[in-house]
């Protein structure tokens, strides 16, 4: 029986996107049972192409009988990178995406986010998170063009650009490449915006300059497709031990510089240290084995490493699909054979003697003048209020950094941005032309370290609107509490922790609270303290549960000033403050400080 692709006259616009996407799946499912996918005969048991590693790990699971998940269905039918044309069709047609479409573009860096709002939101690739004045520049025009008219910086050192209409989707992708830059592959199950140290080459205290080896595996992932279509997302960070923290342990492979001393079989010198499995939005770290990897060599094991995850991952639970749970199923040891196996070489491992200490991190160095390497330059650290950015901010900020730095625009993953390459003599030239733009390079410790995901402002899976609140924390507690210690304090909107809740010395993940009465549900949030990263690394602790988000800011107030009372000298950090007080000790001193 012939199947008529032409939906019927009386049905409406939704009901016709949907038959059409029902009968270009089943034409897809037709070629599909013809063709294996990646382009070999149906009879033929070996797949071939790009997609060929993907299509095989998807056949061992289906012939254990377990069941593919919808979005290994998706990539199956159809792959997003054969389905331009399908996007563009849309575009014309200012057509919303169906929800296998939803997820196909996402390989296009746009992600469909209604019903927060019914448009889509665009993540870039920046590696290392540094572009030209020009390209921050034309990235104003986009989002002044085909999105809303402002952008965030996000917690991986990148941009997004957000309220892009359907028949604009096509023309942000093109107009992103247009200005040297892409979002090919910055959402869905592939290998996410690459960072690394921010002040990369100018910090006086790095061991390596990361932004050659984030290069190199940025344009290694960009020319491969065999490297898209993960079992799940995959993040990988360099660090090269500069004074801002890159936050490498929270990745799935963190390559961390260090310095290996003489007289241990290996090389003295600069190597990579090498972790796998970070995930802390389920509570863990990246765990290192005593393995040391030579900087030229980086690539190629990341490499290796993604390509044994491609193979072993699970692609039948979304919830236990990331790289941890491959390494918990096998063992960090046994993953790490079959990875070496593959690099047809064993990896160098010294003992943790071996290493000299990483120099320190300085908390506020990505705020305000700090020095160069280079005599008689500073980079400059401009705060962002939870990390928005007008139009005509990046343009201003794009003008100074031509005419008074370097040229460059450094983004760092605390949500905030760094203009480099400024002369001594500029320095107060540059604050002042911030200021007018309505920014800052000096901010209380309280906004130096506030940072909020998107929030259900602009997010579907958020319970809260995590950025308003945050501006409420930071309005609140800057006019009650003189802190005089740096500080973090992260609000996520959900589960996925973006805003990486569990390791700030206050984390907030926003839930639905009871309201005025027991049916009444509102925003609100679970709030952590004692969380750390780097040396500090460790997940925070619950110490208040369900509070409306209208008593946020009034229990923040009530944890810094019971800080501030308490301590036990005025050198003691909140995060050791906080370590040494169960959750229900510091709920105490909090509460009698909030009915003080």
């Amino acid at each position: 029986m012939k199947m008529d692709s032409t939906p019927a006259a009386d049905f409406s616009d939704e009901q016709k996107r949907y038959l059409e996407g029902f009968m270009s799946g089943m034409q897809v499912g037709r070629v599909g049972r013809a063709f294996a996918a990646g382009g070999a005969p149906a009879g033929n048991a070996e797949p071939i192409g790009p997609d060929a590693a993907h299509i095989k790990a998807q056949d061992k699971l289906t012939a254990a009988g377990k069941k593919l998940a919808d979005q290994e269905k998706f990539k199956r039918e159809l792959h997003p990178f054969d389905a331009y044309d399908r996007l563009k069709d849309q575009a014309r047609n200012n057509a919303n995406p169906t929800p296998a479409d939803n997820f196909r573009w996402r390989y296009y860096g746009i992600f469909w986010v209604a019903p927060a709002q019914t448009s889509y939101m665009a993540r870039l690739r920046i590696p290392n998170g540094i572009l030209k004045h020009w390209q921050i520049s034309g990235l104003a025009d986009i989002a002044e063009s085909c999105g809303g008219g402002y952008t965030h910086v996000t917690t991986r050192a990148n941009f997004q650009i957000r309220e892009i209409e359907p028949k604009n989707a096509v023309a942000l992708i093109e107009g992103v490449q247009d200005i040297g830059l892409c979002s090919r592959g910055a959402g869905a199950d592939n290998i996410r915006n690459v960072t690394g140290t921010p002040t990369a080459g100018i910090d006086p205290q790095e061991l390596l300059d990361t932004r050659p080896y984030a290069r190199e595996w940025h344009y290694h992932i960009l020319n491969d497709r065999s490297l898209f279509g993960l079992p799940r997302k995959f993040n990988v960070a360099f660090d090269g031990a500069g004074k801002i923290a890159a936050l490498e342990e929270t990745n799935d492979i963190a390559f961390t510089a260090v310095e290996v001393k003489d007289g241990f079989g290996v090389e003295p010198g600069v190597w990579f240290k090498l972790g796998l499995g970070g995930i802390t939005g389920h509570k863990d770290f990246a765990k290192y084995s005593g393995i040391v990897v030579r900087p030229e060599d980086a690539t190629a094991v990341a490499d290796a490493i993604v390509r044994v995850f491609i193979e072993h991952g699970d692609r039948t639970n979304r919830n236990k699909a990331r790289l941890k749970y491959v390494l918990d199923n096998m063992g960090h040891d046994g993953f790490l054979k079959l990875v070496e196996e593959r690099l047809k070489k064993p990896f160098t491992r010294v003992p943790a003697e071996a290493l000299l200490p990483r120099p320190l991190s300085d908390r506020m160095a990505h705020i305000g003048v700090h020095k160069q390497k280079q005599d008689g330059l500073n980079w400059v650290g401009v705060a962002l209020p939870v990390g928005k950015l007008t139009c005509e901010q990046m343009r201003g900020l794009a003008k100074i950094a031509q005419d008074l730095g370097d040229g460059d625009i450094r983004l760092t993953v605390w949500q905030n941005l760094l203009i480099s390459g400024v002369r001594d003599e500029n320095v107060a030239l540059v604050t002042a032309t911030v200021e007018q733009l309505g920014l800052a390079t000096e901010v209380s410790n309280v906004r130096a370290g506030l940072i909020a995901c998107t929030g259900n402002a602009g997010c579907k899976f958020a319970a809260s609107d995590t950025k308003r609140h945050a501006a409420a924390i930071g309005d609140w507690c800057d006019e009650r509490v003189n802190l005089d210690t740096p500080l973090n304090i992260h609000l996520t909107g959900c589960h996925h922790s973006c805003a990486q809740h569990y390791i700030s010395d206050i984390g907030l993940i926003a839930a639905k609270v009871p309201g005025a009465t027991e049916d009444d549900q509102v925003e609100g949030y679970h709030l952590f303290t004692g969380g750390g990263f780097g040396p500090d690394a460790d997940i925070g602790q619950e110490v208040f549960h369900d509070v409306k988000a209208e008593d946020v800011p009034k229990t923040v107030e009530g944890l810094l000033k019971a800080y501030l009372a308490n301590r036990a000298s005025p050198e003691e950090t909140f995060l050791t403050f906080s370590r040494r007080h169960d959750g229900g000790a510091l709920r105490k001193l909090a509460e009698a400080e909030v009915a003080a």
